[in-house]
C-alpha cells in the first residue's frame, strides 16, 4: 500500500472566518489568482477542485470558477486549528500534530536576540527585516560584499534567515553561523526553522545557490510520520518535508531546488515499487510568487503542477492513493506579502476512493486520520469511513 501526499505550498480557497483577526479579509488565492490570470487546472477541476465549498463563483469580464458535474475524486476544504497561518504550523497539523502555543513569527528580531546570536555565532548582522530573500541579497550584496556581514531577515514566517555570498562567508562558516543561531532561538524565542541561504555573485547580480540548509526544531509531539515510523512503515520526505519535521519519522529525504524537481522525484517513485507515505511539499507558488505579489507565476506553477499530475496518477495502483492539499494561504492579488488564513482544499483520488463531497472539516489533521486509517493503524470514520470503498479497514 502507498499513498501520496502533496502540499501545494500556500494554496488557500478563500478566507477563513477568522480572517480578520490576521488581517486577511478578501484573501482568497485560487480564486483572486484566477480572477487576474484566467488560470486554468483542468487536471484539479476534474478531481473536484472547483466542486469544493465555496470555489466555485463567478468574476468581473465572464470569467467563472464552474464545478465539474462528476469530480473524479473525494474532496473537502479544511479549516486550520492551529491559531496560526505558517508553514511549521500548517504541516504539523497535516501529520496530527495541532500546536496549542505556534512557534513566533517576528516582524523583526528584537535587540536582545540579535546581541545574544551575535555573540553566540561571533559576527555582525545587517538588515534585520521582513523581506524577499532574492529581493534582499541584491539590495544589500554589495554592502554585505564590503563589510562582510551576514545578512539577517526573515519572510513572515516562523523563521530567521541568514544569507550571506560565499566568497566572503564559506559556507561552511554560514552553517556554523546558523547553527548558533538555532542555539539561541529556543523557548519563548523560538522560531521553527533558521534557515541559512548562501549565495553568489557575477556582474553585479546576487543569486541564491542549491546549498540552502534549515535547522528545525524537532515536533514537540507525536505525528503520524512517528506512528508509521514505529509500524515499519516508511516515509519519503520531498522538497523540504525533511527539514519541516527535523527527520522524524522520515526513512528518506529528497531535497529539491524547486517543484520542477519536486515534480520529477514524485513522478519517479510513483512508478518504483514500494510501499509507504511519499510527503511532498512543493514550494515555488509560496516562495517565488505569493511573497511577491506575483499572479502570473502563481498561476504559472499551478499550470505545472496540474500538467504533471495525469503521469503520478496513471503510476498509481489499486492499493494506492493521491492526496493533495495545502497547508495556509498566500494571496498574491492583495497588498500583504504574508501568509494569509484561508481554508485549504483536500482532494483525495484513488481506485479504492468513491468520489464525493466531504464538506467542510475542522482541521488539517483530518489528513493524519485519514493516513492512520488507510495504512491500518486506526480507524477513521470522517474521511475513510465516508469515502472508502471495496477495503476493510
Amino acid at each position: 500500500m502507498r499513498a501520496f501526499l502533496i502540499v501545494i505550498d500556500s494554496f488557500g480557497i478563500g478566507e477563513l472566518p477568522d480572517a480578520a483577526d490576521y488581517g486577511d479579509v478578501g484573501s482568497d488565492t485560487y480564486g483572486n489568482t484566477f480572477a487576474a490570470t484566467g488560470v486554468s487546472l483542468p487536471v484539479l477541476a476534474s478531481l473536484g477542485l472547483n466542486n469544493i465549498d465555496g470555489v466555485a463563483k463567478s468574476f468581473a469580464g465572464g470569467r467563472a470558477l464552474s464545478p465539474v458535474p462528476a469530480p473524479r475524486a473525494a474532496y473537502a476544504r479544511l479549516r486550520e486549528k492551529t491559531p496560526a497561518k505558517d508553514t511549521t504550523a500548517g504541516h504539523y497539523e497535516l501529520a496530527g500534530l495541532v500546536l496549542e502555543k505556534p512557534y513566533r513569527v517576528y516582524p523583526t528580531f528584537p535587540p536582545d536576540v540579535v546581541a545574544d546570536i551575535e555573540r553566540e555565532a561571533g559576527v555582525r548582522f545587517m538588515g534585520n527585516e521582513i523581506a524577499s530573500g532574492t529581493e534582499i541579497i541584491q539590495r544589500l550584496g554589495p554592502e554585505h560584499l564590503r563589510t562582510g556581514r551576514p545578512i539577517l531577515y526573515t519572510s513572515q514566517d516562523s523563521v530567521l534567515q541568514i544569507a550571506a555570498d560565499t566568497s566572503v562567508i564559506p559556507l561552511a562558516r554560514l552553517y556554523d553561523i546558523c547553527e548558533a543561531a538555532r542555539r539561541v532561538m529556543t523557548g519563548d524565542r523560538a522560531v521553527g526553522r533558521v534557515i541559512a541561504r548562501p549565495f553568489i555573485h557575477e556582474g553585479g547580480k546576487f543569486t541564491r545557490t542549491a546549498d540552502r540548509r534549515d535547522y528545525a526544531l524537532e515536533p514537540p509531539g507525536e505525528t503520524v510520520l512517528d506512528r508509521l515510523a514505529s509500524r515499519g512503515i516508511p516515509v519519503v520526505g520531498v522538497g523540504k518535508i525533511g527539514d519541516i519535521f527535523c527527520g522524524r519519522g522520515i526513512a528518506r529525504s529528497i531535497h529539491t531546488a524547486g517543484n520542477a524537481e519536486g515534480l520529477r522525484a514524485l513522478t519517479q517513485l510513483s512508478a518504483q515499487a514500494g510501499e509507504g507515505l511519499v510527503f511532498a511539499n512543493l514550494v515555488d507558488t509560496d516562495m517565488l510568487y505569493g511573497h511577491r505579489n506575483d499572479p502570473v507565476g502563481y498561476a504559472a506553477a499551478l499550470r505545472a503542477i496540474d500538467g504533471a499530475l495525469p503521469d503520478i496518477m496513471k503510476n498509481l495502483r489499486a492499493d494506492d492513493v493521491l492526496i493533495v492539499t495545502a497547508d495556509h494561504g498566500c494571496d498574491p492579488t492583495t497588498p500583504s506579502t504574508d501568509h494569509s488564513r484561508e481554508y485549504v482544499p483536500l482532494l483525495i483520488f484513488g481506485a479504492r476512493i468513491r468520489p464525493c463531497n466531504l464538506g467542510t472539516l475542522g482541521g488539517l489533521d483530518c489528513v493524519a486520520r485519514f493516513l492512520a486509517g488507510w495504512f491500518g493503524l486506526e480507524e477513521d470514520t470522517v474521511i475513510c469511513g465516508r469515502c472508502l470503498q471495496g477495503r476493510d479497514l
